[in-house]
């Protein structure tokens, strides 16, 4: 069985220049017909895609009841 070695000599570097950074990404525009339906939606007070909503955070917060993190027992409701 013969090995195989690969020829040592000169070896290569290549070179992959670093992204730029200093270089904002390129930030696309909406077609005019749905920039226009998403300032119909803000007039009348809807949700927008990509923005805050104050209700749906409201809504997806966990309920956390009296007594639950605080390490003493709520009292029961039936008065018992």
């Amino acid at each position: 069985m013969t090995a195989t070695y690969w020829a040592t000599g000169r070896q290569r570097r290549v070179f992959v220049p670093r992204p730029a950074e200093s270089v904002p990404p390129a930030v696309a525009q909406d077609p005019p017909i749905y920039r226009d339906l998403l300032r119909t939606w803000a007039d009348r007070g809807r949700t927008l895609p990509g923005r805050h909503d104050p209700e749906w955070v409201r809504l997806a917060a966990p309920t956390v009841r009296t007594g639950q993190f605080s390490g003493l027992q709520a009292p029961p409701r039936d008065g018992r």
